[in-house]
């Protein structure tokens, strides 16, 4: 990736399990300027007991009484109808990705779809195993690290060290020792800053404005030295573009064809018309954030005579006169003596006659 700001338009479970509004989804995003559209694959029966119930979130957006699982399960969509959705991708020169919530759904998108990035979500980040074989893949990882610490951060970050030096074939037996010593060796920190990057997250949906915490990005980029991002949750747009002022390289937001869908994530998305807004303004902050470096610009020299002051007559001198207090001033244009060379001027004799309001050259 170079330096240009990645923009995840996150349609995730958006499509209620129905591939056709996933494909309006896709031609959404496309319109939007997105770079990449991201879904979720899993099967319901492998991430969720059939008893757990809801997040208070998922409750209030849908069927209190329904189980989480019974949720999930209509949320899914086929391997088939995933198929389908990238070839429209590609299509319509958008870059597909998936979150994998279990091995067989990461070995589908691997081996199946060959994608060369991998999205993991929050709630996956303790979930050891899973990490392990996505970073075997050897494919490049983006860490969503909502509801963590920085301590389970940099575990998941050493699982991970692990799984990129050793690939497929361990030839070290997985521990905590040795998930340390990959994250501590040189190779392992080459791999991770080549290989991943975390984003800032608040597992909320929609996330409180309070609990945003942006400053946590620089916390983040000064511990581990990796790409930062930011997955927005908040309401609006505002604060995603708050995140990449403070130097969020990629930026992840949810959205919907129509926020009064029935479906748990509807609500806390923006519509094509919002994120379409959201990425103008990401660009139109690419733009003025420059390369940094402290110079005059093209655009502004032409103004440098126009605003600046030059050494001028206050009243006529005489060739022979002293300059002094009381017969030079300082105005506009600045294409004479500079105002800078007063001090040094005042004492001395002047070589040629000036009128009043005559510029010292």
């Amino acid at each position: 990736m170079n330096n240009k700001i990645i923009v995840i338009a996150e349609a995730g479970v958006n499509h209620n399990g129905n591939v056709d509004l996933a494909m309006q989804l896709v031609d959404a995003a496309v319109k939007s300027g997105a770079d990449i559209v991201k879904f979720q694959t899993f099967k319901a029966k492998n991430i969720v007991t059939k008893s757990v119930s809801k997040a208070d979130y998922q409750k209030n957006t849908t069927n209190k009484e329904e189980s989480q699982y019974d949720m999930l399960k209509a949320l899914e969509l086929t391997y088939g109808d995933t198929v389908k959705i990238m070839k429209h991708c590609e299509q319509n020169k958008i870059k597909f990705l998936s979150s994998a919530f279990d091995h067989d759904s990461l070995d589908f998108l691997t081996n199946k779809l060959n994608l060369k990035t991998l999205k993991i979500a929050s709630g996956e980040i303790t979930n050891g195993p899973l990490l392990l074989s996505h970073a075997q893949t050897g494919c490049n990882i983006i860490l969503s690290t909502g509801i963590s610490s920085l301590k389970e951060i940099q575990i998941a970050l050493s699982i991970i060290a692990f799984g990129l030096i050793h690939g497929a074939n361990l030839k070290e037996n997985p521990s905590l020792k040795s998930f340390q010593k990959a994250f501590k060796s040189e190779v392992g920190q080459s791999l991770l800053k080549r290989k991943v990057t975390i984003l800032h997250c608040t597992t909320e949906y929609p996330a409180p404005l309070e609990d945003s915490n942006l400053k946590a990005i620089t916390t983040l980029q000064n511990k581990f030295g990796l790409r930062i991002g930011y997955s927005d949750h908040t309401k609006g747009i505002i604060v995603s573009v708050f995140a990449a002022a403070m130097g969020a390289k990629l930026i992840e937001k949810h959205f919907t064809l129509d926020k009064e869908m029935h479906g748990p994530d509807h609500k806390a998305s923006l519509s094509p018309l919002e994120l379409k807004r959201m990425v103008e303004m990401i660009r139109d902050l690419e733009k003025s954030m420059g390369d940094g470096i402290k110079t005059p610009k093209k655009s502004e020299l032409k103004n440098k005579y126009i605003v600046r002051k030059s050494l001028v007559a206050l009243t006529p001198i005489k060739k022979g006169d002293v300059f002094t207090e009381q017969n030079l001033s300082i105005k506009r244009p600045g294409n004479g003596k500079s105002p800078m060379l007063y001090w040094d001027i005042l004492g001395t004799k002047s070589f040629r006659d000036y009128g009043e309001d005559e510029v010292l050259f």
